[in-house]
């Protein structure tokens, strides 16, 4: 199915701490009001303090690569009308997608926790997702959950 729009992930270049375009897409997400910088700043020293954390780890760029793993959904349910009625279908996630969600689901879960800095929480949720814990891995259960629980609709995709 082709899409009507272009990506602008061509747009994106490599973060320079570790040349990793995924940790550019963390960064962004993290970003507001343009203040990339200060988004970098804050994921650089989410991931020392999750190092700190996760003293096994040798390499920094394992941490967020399989945090984002762990979140990462394969199935999500999509909102299909059939005859008047609304059915959940379960559907599989494209692979870009799986990420995109995995990556606002840690930032915005990171924002969501009050009364720390946000590289403390980024950091937390981070070491959560590595260990297969926290508020992002249990969003993708419930994501799962739901999927498993409409599979009876699962006829109505298109």
């Amino acid at each position: 199915m082709p899409r009507n729009y272009k990506s602008t992930e061509a747009l994106l270049s490599p973060d320079p701490k570790f040349g990793s375009m995924l940790a550019t897409k963390v960064i962004n997400k993290i970003m507001l009001d343009g203040k990339k910088s200060t988004a970098q700043a804050i994921f650089y020293e989410a991931l020392d303090l999750a190092h700190k954390k996760l003293p096994d780890v040798q390499d920094q760029a394992e941490i967020f690569t399989r945090a984002i793993d762990n979140i990462r959904p394969s199935v999500e349910v999509r909102s299909k009308r059939v005859g008047g009625a609304n059915y959940q279908v379960p559907r599989e996630v494209r692979r870009n997608r799986q990420q995109s969600l995995a990556i606002r689901w840690l930032v915005d879960n990171a924002r969501s926790k009050k009364g720390k800095r946000m590289a403390v929480r980024l950091s937390e949720e981070l070491v959560d997702a590595f260990n297969g814990t926290g508020a992002s891995v249990q969003w993708k259960e419930q994501v799962h959950k739901m999927a498993e629980a409409n599979k009876a609709s699962e006829h109505y995709a298109h």
